[in-house]
């Protein structure tokens, strides 16, 4: 059988398993959901056994329906929801506590408390992000002060920390390998995006010893061989991102001045600036794109922590639809009359309001209103939201020219919404024919280092586009809906 190459995709709410040819085109897929702990109001946890036992069960049935042989498998890239902190014993590679997910809200007041001594211009400075609970850096310093004795055992070097990628190639590679990539470390408040090492300074501020952190590799490396007894051949693992690098790359977005925005439980917008490192005045994130032979790439990043979560919200808490996918049927049968807006502050707001406090609401309720007004609300809210990110970085980027947004994850499969998010935009919104960009991303960081695929530039030749949406809606009409967007959130943000 010729060459494959075999993604792990590792997400919040699932893990999955994709095996991929030499062209990149999927050959087989598994998933497998596992369950969300949710201990107290804003707090979101997963059992990283859950996550290791749906790795496993997933890579082998996506081997087993590809009918191919582990020995087919030239190289497996991995992605992974960044941010989530598992810590484990270095000896046993058991986690001492839940991993901690990128939702989560517990550290609020500690970043506001770090906030008020002045310490997030500096943070920024290095980093390129905001004192936040979204990041990792709050959610090791609680998991070391709030698990007895955890402190002194990281201290003493016995505690390992890594994001979802690093566990993962700790427990694939037999706790040989304790490594992650530059764009998982770059979210961690612990790195510094300019020089491309953990830094001191940073380390003494949340109290983490140096001793638990990984090495940092390009994404395309050598990060070790799984072992045998796993998969019944050594794999090579060869390429790690986040998700959302991973879906930049996916998308072939490796020119500056490039967008891609992932619908997935969240929404992830991205904008490649290059070689430069762009300051955000805008409340965005600089972030690292991706790093290849050893050279970074750097890119701004709005974060909207709501966007298929709200469905799931309608689908498994209030009940409304059965499947996600009623949603669009339901918005396009919505009374055109009603203006209802739902702000999904429900873990905070992101990007470019950064507001870890605030919860979510409905707005413009009446009598007449039905599930159809509040599905439309629903999908309309992520349209909104994501005008609010790209309005920003047009800012820092200085662009003047209308953009081309390049769409991927489960949502960009409903015509409904991608129509309005093109109008809403006011900007062309393009779909690809292959949805799985963050999964395509990671095969493609593998099969770079494996030697099977082009580099970047040819790569890039490649993209297809399946459908443009552009914009129809007329100014006036655009003008109205989002200020009342904005009134919205103006609401809420003074509660």
């Amino acid at each position: 059988m010729p060459p494959l190459i075999l993604a792990i995709d590792q997400g919040t709410t699932s893990s999955r398993a994709i095996v991929f040819d030499t062209k990149l085109n999927p050959r087989a897929v598994s998933q497998k959901e596992f369950k969300q702990h949710f201990p107290k109001s804003g707090w979101v946890e997963h059992d990283p056994e859950d996550i290791w036992a749906s790795v496993l069960a997933t890579v082998r049935g996506a081997i087993r329906k590809a009918k191919a042989k582990p020995a087919d498998i030239r190289g497996i890239g991995i992605t992974n929801q960044r941010e989530t902190v598992v810590i484990w014993d270095r000896m046993t590679g058991k986690p001492i506590h839940r991993a901690i997910v990128w939702q989560d809200r517990r550290t609020a007041e500690m970043c506001a408390s770090l906030k008020a001594r002045g310490l997030e211009p500096m943070l920024s400075a290095k980093t390129g992000l905001l004192l936040d609970p979204y990041f990792s850096g709050t959610k090791i310093a609680w998991l070391l002060d709030q698990v007895k004795g955890a402190r002194a055992r990281a201290e003493r070097g016995e505690l390992c920390f890594g994001t979802i990628d690093c566990f993962l190639i700790w427990r694939l590679t037999g706790g040989k390998v304790h490594a992650t990539d530059a764009t998982n470390a770059s979210r961690t408040l612990l790195y510094n995006i300019h020089s491309g090492s953990w830094d001191d300074e940073l380390l003494a501020v949340f109290g983490v010893p140096r001793a638990m952190l990984p090495e940092v590799k390009d994404c395309a490396a050598d990060f070790g061989v799984t072992e045998a007894q796993l998969f019944g051949v050594s794999l090579p693992i060869c390429g790690v991102a986040g998700d959302q690098q991973a879906a930049t790359i996916g998308q072939a977005c490796f020119e500056p001045g490039m967008m891609k925005a992932t619908y997935g439980t969240g929404c992830f917008a991205l904008l490649n600036t290059g070689s430069q490192a762009v300051r955000s005045h805008n409340r965005l994130l600089t972030t690292v794109a991706y790093q290849l032979d050893g050279r970074r790439t750097y890119a701004l990043e709005g974060a909207i922590f709501i966007a298929g979560a709200a469905v799931q919200w309608l689908r498994d808490g209030l009940k409304i639809v059965k499947r996600a996918s009623d949603t669009g049927t339901l918005a396009k049968s919505a009374d055109p009359n009603q203006q209802v807006y739902l702000v999904p502050a429900f873990v905070g707001l992101g990007a470019p309001y950064w507001r870890a406090d605030v919860r979510g609401a409905l707005f413009g309720l009446t009598r007449a209103t039905t599930p159809r007004e509040i599905s439309r609300a629903a999908l309309e809210a992520v349209c909104y939201q994501t005008r609010d990110l790209l309005e920003a970085m047009r800012k820092d980027w200085g662009s003047t020219g209308k953009a081309i947004l390049r769409v991927d994850g489960g949502m960009t499969a409903s015509d409904w919404t991608m129509q309005f998010l093109a109008d809403i935009l006011d900007a062309a919104v393009d779909r690809p024919k292959v949805l799985e960009t963050t999964a395509i991303g990671a095969a493609y960081l593998a099969g770079l280092r494996a030697g099977l695929m082009p580099q970047p530039g040819q790569f890039a030749k490649g993209w297809k586009r399946d459908r443009r949406f552009t914009p129809r809606m007329k100014d006036a009409e655009r003008s109205a809906k989002c200020a009342g967007w904005a009134d919205a959130v103006e609401r809420l943000l003074q509660q």
